[in-house]
């Protein structure tokens, strides 16, 4: 039994029809998701403005922004003046946040700027938030002045309006910097700790529309108000669980944990700018800019004027975007629609096996192997990444977040396509095309089902297609049995015509519910590849070709249509033939120029005691610009405990005279833990310790502010296994108290951390087309200085 689920005549064109219908499904669904179109200023009071938001951002958002800079406090007094005049209480806590991770206790002096607006009658508190520091290496008008702007923009268009509950803006110091300033503010506040329902903006590009990407637990709530309230409501429960497997986090990430229920915001594409020089206001998008505004003004109307305690919910939904559509259900429906997809895809079997279309044992093994297009597509699409990087050293320091990518992401499309036909094909003689499109069914079925259990909200990505695409099947193996036969030689021309014609309309209605059931996949799957690749690049782009070959396994009834007739071998080798053809029109499109910049990482090293300097490069391949300064990988000239990796290039480098030096001063020891105080200079942003042991725990304190304490575990990589960093430290310094079990004796590094390479003599800026590099290290002048720290 090796038959098809149905047969038409006419197959090239009936498939190249059902193809045609898919991109057109493919086409609306991208056009649905696009953002808004920005509102000049000459726009009615009452709505959001991109242009009147964007005067703002000429005022703050045209320079870097760091914790602790001389621009992080112009923008903080512009802000806080702003929401002055428009009538706000303001405040600015000034506080130490604290982080940790890995080996490592990240401390910086922050300024929160809190403003508040009484509510008439409140039932609870709406906290809209964004971070207003930026990244060393660029202005961040997207990361995160665009969401600070949006927020004046939304103060001013409620003027007048009477909100039932209190209001807070934050707008958070040192986010990129470890959410220090959101930790503090949960921390040390009172309306941290206060909770609330919290709306979260940010964003991972320089373009796209704002996506709800991240909820709370028992979202129903917020869940149903952001899809009523909000006019262009983007984003699913996707993203959400997505996020959660990442290792990224947001100022969203501290207060949630600390009891905050709400929802986060962000746009992602344009990422190849992302924490670069070209996040700036040239490159930001105004649609996109308008898009957060848009949504923040609906959802602080709607939640300023709700119960906010009927927002209280036990359960999440499941939400998602079809044709312009939200669409939302409760969790408790994934496990009886995963069930019903799964009972679908038995059912199509069953009918299959009746029709004798397949046998049991054909169908089991073309479900078993199922996986094979499934591995294999991924393999390829991070086999591609592997060539690239190889081929283009340079992208390796743009984690695979490329300027243009198109090409790229096309072969990954077409290996994709590759994987499955180098299955189907060869099993399709011994297993039947029938087998196979059914046993396909099977794995977005199971996977449905293994969503459910462990991400919920992703579920639907994998049931509804399963579900659908089982119906479609059905209808045209029960419509292939609804065709009259027409064999009896007596029959005459005419009489024929009528059954012919009968045949030729249940063909049409065939491939018309073949389509039909494809259809829901087509809207789902390869907008979820698309997401992928704008949020995780190339380097992972093994996760959109895995999505695209599920998307694949859906729709092999219309690959069968599609098929020649002969030499179908033809078709696999045509595959891998214009995939690799797509390399080099990637390669050759996607060349590094003024608009589309090279990023490389430089940084300036001398050891305060000996004056012995270096350049430092942590560049795969460095280019042109940085071999003038680095020429080798010898690392021995630098500081004990300095190094991070194996692999850095290195060179020679003049002292530079007048550089911000650090000092540590030895206060005291009890037992394992050592109280030190650290100061670093007038010039200096921050200082980082390297310590040669493992650290337990850490405590930061500075004048005037309260202590944090931190437990530390495990330890770096690369480098010494301890380390303790503090950005904004006060022109006093800082006490730092370290735990290091085990050990009477231990060196420790202080490096002094300056802003910009200018000091450096003989320093050439970057010419136009270069930019630096995302490492936290990079574009700093590190002086340093070793310590023995004794015996207690």
């Amino acid at each position: 039994m090796t038959g098809k689920l149905f047969d038409v005549p006419r197959r090239a064109l009936a498939g190249l029809c059902a193809l045609l219908a898919l991109a057109g499904v493919i086409m609306l669904t991208a056009m649905a998701d696009s953002t808004m179109q920005p509102l000049p200023a000459s726009a009615p009071d009452g709505e959001f403005s991109a242009e009147r938001a964007l005067r703002h951002l000429e005022r703050f958002a045209t320079e870097p922004r760091p914790i602790g800079s001389r621009a992080g406090e112009r923008a903080r007094d512009y802000l806080a003046g702003q929401l002055r005049a428009a009538g706000l209480d303001v405040r600015v806590q000034r506080a130490i946040g604290a982080n940790t991770s890995a080996g490592l206790a990240s401390f910086g002096q922050v300024d929160n700027i809190v403003a508040t607006a009484k509510g008439s009658d409140p039932t609870g508190t709406v906290v809209i938030a964004a971070h207003y520091d930026s990244a060393a290496m660029g202005p961040g008008a997207s990361d995160d002045a665009a969401a600070v702007a949006a927020m004046l923009e939304t103060v001013r268009a409620l003027k007048g309006t009477a909100l039932r509950n209190d209001l807070v803006l934050l707008m958070s110091d040192g986010e990129e910097d470890g959410v220090l300033g959101a930790e503090a503010f949960v921390r040390e506040h009172p309306l941290g700790r206060k909770g609330g329902v919290l709306l979260n903006w940010e964003a991972r590009g320089v373009s796209g529309p704002s996506l709800m990407f991240q909820t709370s637990r028992n979202n129903a709530g917020l869940v149903e108000t952001f899809a009523d309230a909000v006019p262009h409501p983007r984003g699913d429960s996707t993203l959400g669980e997505l996020y959660r497997l990442l290792p990224n986090n947001t100022d969203f990430t501290p207060m949630a944990e600390s009891g905050f229920t709400g929802m986060n915001f962000a746009y992602i594409e344009g990422s190849s700018r992302y924490h670069t020089a070209d996040d700036s206001l040239a490159h930001l998008d105004r649609g996109s800019l308008q898009h957060h505004g848009s949504n923040m003004l609906a959802l602080t109307r709607a939640l300023g004027g709700a119960d906010l305690e009927t927002l209280a919910a036990d359960h999440d939904l499941t939400y998602f975007r079809i044709f312009g559509t939200m669409v939302t259900y409760p969790n408790a429906l994934v496990w009886p629609l995963a069930g019903l997809a799964a009972a679908a895809v038995a059912g199509l079997a069953v009918l299959a096996r009746r029709r004798r279309l397949l046998s049991l044992p054909r169908l089991a093994v073309a479900a078993a192997s199922g996986v094979v297009p499934l591995l294999l597509a991924a393999a390829l699409a991070q086999g591609l990444w592997e060539v690239l990087v190889a081929w283009r050293p340079a992208y390796d320091g743009m984690g695979g977040l490329l300027h243009r990518p198109q090409a790229f992401q096309a072969a990954v499309v077409i290996l994709a396509a590759l994987a499955l036909l180098c299955w189907y094909l060869p099993l399709r003689r011994r297993l039947g095309p029938a087998a196979l499109a059914v046993g396909a069914l099977a794995w977005p079925a199971a996977l449905g089902l293994l969503c459910a259990q462990v991400a919920p909200g992703m579920s639907y990505v994998l049931t509804l297609p399963a579900l659908f695409c089982a119906l479609g099947g059905t209808a045209a193996i029960l419509l292939r049995g609804a065709a009259p036969q027409v064999t009896a030689p007596q029959v005459t021309a005419p009489q024929m015509a009528v059954p012919q014609m009968a045949a030729r309309h249940a063909a049409v209605f065939q491939v018309a519910s073949v389509t039909l059931g494809a259809v829901v996949a087509t809207a789902l799957l390869p907008a979820l590849a698309r997401t992928a690749f704008d949020g995780m690049g190339l380097a992972l782009g093994g996760v959109p070709a895995l999505v695209l070959a599920v998307f694949g396994l859906t729709l092999l009834p219309i690959v069968e249509l599609c098929l020649p007739e002969h030499r179908q071998s033809l078709v696999p080798l045509a595959a891998a033939g214009l995939a690799v053809l797509l390399v080099p029109i990637g390669l050759a499109r996607d060349g590094f120029d003024p608009a589309n910049p090279l990023r490389t990482h430089l940084a300036y090293v001398m050891d305060a005691g000996t004056r012995t300097a270096s350049w430092v490069s942590a560049d795969a391949e460095p280019p042109a610009w940085t071999r003038r300064y680095v020429s080798g990988h010898d690392t021995t000239p630098l500081p004990p405990g300095y190094a991070r990796g194996t692999s850095l290039w290195t060179g020679r480098a003049p002292a530079a005279p007048g550089a911000a030096e650090p000092r540590v001063t030895v206060l005291g020891r009890d037992g394992d833990t050592v109280r030190l105080r650290v100061t670093a200079g007038r010039a200096a942003r921050s200082v980082t310790l390297r310590v040669e042991r493992p650290i337990a725990a850490a405590t930061a304190a500075a004048d005037g502010l309260t202590p944090v304490s931190v437990d530390v575990t495990g330890v770096r990589s690369n480098t010494w296994p301890g380390e303790i960093r503090f950005r904004g430290l006060p022109d006093t310094g800082a006490e730092i108290s370290l735990r290091v079990p085990g050990t009477d004796r231990f060196r420790l590094t202080a490096v002094a951390e300056t802003d910009g390479l200018q000091r450096v003599p003989g320093f050439v800026p970057r010419p136009k087309g270069v930019v630096a590099a995302t490492r936290e290290d990079g574009d700093l002048v590190a002086v340093t200085r070793t310590y023995e720290i004794g015996a207690r």
